[in-house]
């Protein structure tokens, strides 16, 4: 046993010191291993496969192991970051907001990823089976509803804020509404005929009909779980700030400035891997600061209220 324990640890040495040594040694014995957390809302394994480009490129950079953590739901990596278990994650503005609003200096947001025509917001699209007799909206009385998350921006928290806005009481206008488990989970659901209705996210450009450029559609149908033939869109919301990368604030600057500089320039150097994990087609990741987002935290914090 003691052989094989040394001839582990031989390996393990030898993988390490492969790594380009991008990065001083003195935080590693404090960072051994960088933790990048997966959002819920896609089944795992496509979660896995289409983030291993990225733990692979910040594997090379740092000099460190980086490991995956796919969560259940959005909550989960939300727990994760604000523990300081986790320190990193592309999250939606709601999910940022409200890791914010209990710990301002938990995390920092350092992209959000452009969109074809260079813009950095999306929408929420409201979206029935193609077969189904509801056309609009208003159609939508008396039907089922389904959201994706709880913490999910265009899956929740803005949908029902324009639903409000449009003078819409959930509970009298719905036959009843309730959470898909997660976007990809929610489409399948009203295929399935659980539900009349989801929202879901979308860049908001490109054609519907083939998923818009980017987003939960149309990563389903790169998946080959959707084919938009099946579905309707009957509604869109306004425009919604795209959601950010974010990194724990607690890190060294170092670690900070090479994750960094591979997003900035992942789309010249490592386009597949930007497709793969920004949900499709973009621009590249453009910075931004809590100041983008300072809309959705007030929006977020009315949400809380109003729950209490």
């Amino acid at each position: 046993m003691k052989t094989k324990a040394i001839a582990a640890l031989l390996v393990t040495a030898t993988a390490l010191s492969t790594f380009p040594l991008t990065a001083s040694a003195d935080w590693r014995s404090d960072l051994p291993v960088f933790r990048i957390g997966l959002l819920g809302g896609e089944n795992e394994a496509d979660r896995l496969r289409n983030n291993d480009c990225l733990r692979v490129a910040l594997e090379e950079r740092l000099g460190v192991p980086v490991e995956m953590f796919p969560a259940p739901d959005y909550a989960g990596v939300m727990q994760g970051l604000l523990a300081g278990q986790l320190d990193y994650a592309a999250l939606g503005a709601s999910a940022y907001a409200g890791i914010y609003l209990q710990d301002a200096n938990a995390v920092e947001p350092i992209f959000v990823s452009a969109e074809a025509d260079g813009s950095t917001g999306y929408i929420a699209p409201m979206y029935v089976r193609a077969d189904s007799d509801i056309h609009s909206l208003e159609d939508m009385e008396g039907h089922s509803l389904a959201y994706a998350d709880p913490n999910s921006t265009s899956g929740y928290i803005v949908p029902r804020f324009e639903l409000r806005r449009a003078g819409i009481v959930e509970e009298d206008f719905f036959s009843r509404t309730g959470f898909g488990g997660g976007h990809e989970q929610a489409v399948i659901a009203v295929l399935q005929g659980q539900y009349d209705a989801g929202v879901t996210w979308a860049s908001g450009q490109g054609d519907p009909a083939e998923g818009y450029t980017r987003g939960n559609l149309r990563r389903m149908i790169d998946n080959g779980l959707l084919d938009m033939s099946d579905l309707r869109i009957i509604w869109e919301s306004p425009i919604i700030p795209n959601g950010p990368v974010v990194i724990r604030q607690a890190l060294p600057q170092e670690v900070k400035d090479i994750v960094s500089d591979y997003l900035a320039n992942q789309l010249e150097t490592d386009a597949q891997c930007y497709y793969d994990i920004s949900f499709g087609e973009g621009q590249g990741w453009v910075s931004v600061d809590h100041d983008f987002f300072e809309g959705i935290v007030e929006m977020r914090r009315e949400e809380l209220a109003g729950s209490r």
